[in-house]
């Protein structure tokens, strides 16, 4: 029996990531497989799932480099792990066995268009770190192809697998106690997600404020995400085009919530500048959600024929789209059904469960031939 090592600092109580959601859905594969696993996390680490042969193990260390590079290989070396999976772009520059690492995106890396030393050091840390690894994962071709460009690594060396939707993610009623709970109103188009300024969200509320005002009246506009820090900037920007009448600030949604919300919306908009994977929209598509996504980044990849792909800087684009979106159910409705094939394509199997495949044949676990 192989052990696998899982950097699982993602699993945090009450936060909701889409990195979170990869690191679950891959332990939850290798237990499926019948490995062991020993998911690493620090004092705030939380993984409840029970699941055999999956143990925790939380590491002490006084800063996070300390943790990357000494407290980690040590436990690696200690449990003698055979393999390791980080769910970031870096891992141990010196570990006791194979390190694979996994790219979501780079653009953390000349954010907003800066460049300096900060960035000169994070792209050079993170070219060492892509040739010390034995293999990496890239959530899209668009990551992949990122990663080539900006780190010189070969192609061959990154494999492309989407991020895996949870079994959970199926079109769900929505309670009436949790519609009134989150303040969703009748009708309601939605964004998961945080605030940062490349997911684009003011540009969805000017958008908004482009609709006839008896949409307006008729529909409201949910932005949750647990970001409180820039949230205030997006509430101030609803009062100035006056908006606060129907956009609604409900904070996180619960994870046991989720589901139902993404399947009593009436579309659900994720309209960033770009993204490595956009898990958001997979996770509304499985639920039934008519989707809309930015034709940026890896969204028109991932989302394929399955939600309505917009240019959202060009003038009055969104708006029109959101507009025919509200007022014929048909679109809708076939949207619902394409989304729901598509977001097929990520089911655990065909997704983490790949991420498993490559973990054994780091590992030198022989293929199994299914004949």
């Amino acid at each position: 029996m192989i052990h696998l090592g899982v950097d699982g600092r993602e699993l945090v109580a009450d936060r909701r990531t889409g990195i979170g959601r990869y690191v679950r859905e891959v332990v939850r594969a290798i237990a499926a497989r019948g490995w062991r696993c020993t998911v690493y996390g620090d004092g705030r680490t939380a993984f409840d799932d029970a699941l055999p042969r999956v143990t925790l193990a939380r590491l002490s260390a006084p800063a996070t480099p300390w943790w990357d590079q000494i407290a980690l290989p040590r436990a690696l070396v200690r449990d003698d792990v055979q393999v390791f999976l980080s769910p970031y772009y870096k891992g141990p520059i010196v570990a006791p066995c194979p390190v694979v690492l996994t790219i979501h995106d780079l653009d953390f890396i000349g954010y907003g268009g800066r460049r300096g030393l900060r960035d000169v050091a994070l792209t050079a840390a993170a070219r060492l770190y892509a040739r010390r690894a034995s293999a990496i994962v890239a959530d899209s071709e668009y990551a992949r192809q990122d990663a080539v460009a900006r780190l010189g690594v070969d192609a061959d060396r990154v494999a492309v697998t989407g991020v895996a939707v949870g079994a959970e993610f199926v079109p769900t009623p929505l309670p009436v106690a949790t519609r009134a709970r989150y303040d969703l109103g009748s009708s309601y188009v939605l964004f998961v997600g945080n605030f940062m300024p490349h997911k684009n969200v003011a540009a969805l509320l000017r958008a908004w404020a482009a609709l006839p005002a008896r949409l307006r009246t008729i529909h409201r506009l949910v932005l949750a995400g647990t970001d409180t820090a820039r949230r205030p900037r997006l509430q101030a920007l609803a009062r100035e085009l006056d908006l606060t009448a129907s956009v609604v600030f409900p904070g996180g949604i619960d994870d046991a919530d989720l589901p139902a919300v993404y399947s009593a919306c009436t579309a659900f908009v994720l309209p960033s500048l770009h993204e490595g994977f956009g898990l958001p929209a997979v996770e509304a598509m499985a639920c039934g959600a008519p989707v809309v996504v930015s034709d940026r980044g890896a969204l028109p990849e991932v989302a394929g024929p399955g939600a309505a792909v917009v240019d959202v800087q060009a003038p009055g684009a969104l708006s029109a789209l959101l507009a025919r979106l509200l007022v014929e159910p048909d679109a809708r409705d076939a949207l619902r059904r394409r989304g729901r094939t598509r977001a097929a394509d990520f089911a655990p199997a065909r997704t983490a469960g790949r991420v498993v495949d490559l973990l054994e044949a780091v590992a030198g676990v022989p293929a199994v031939v299914v004949r």
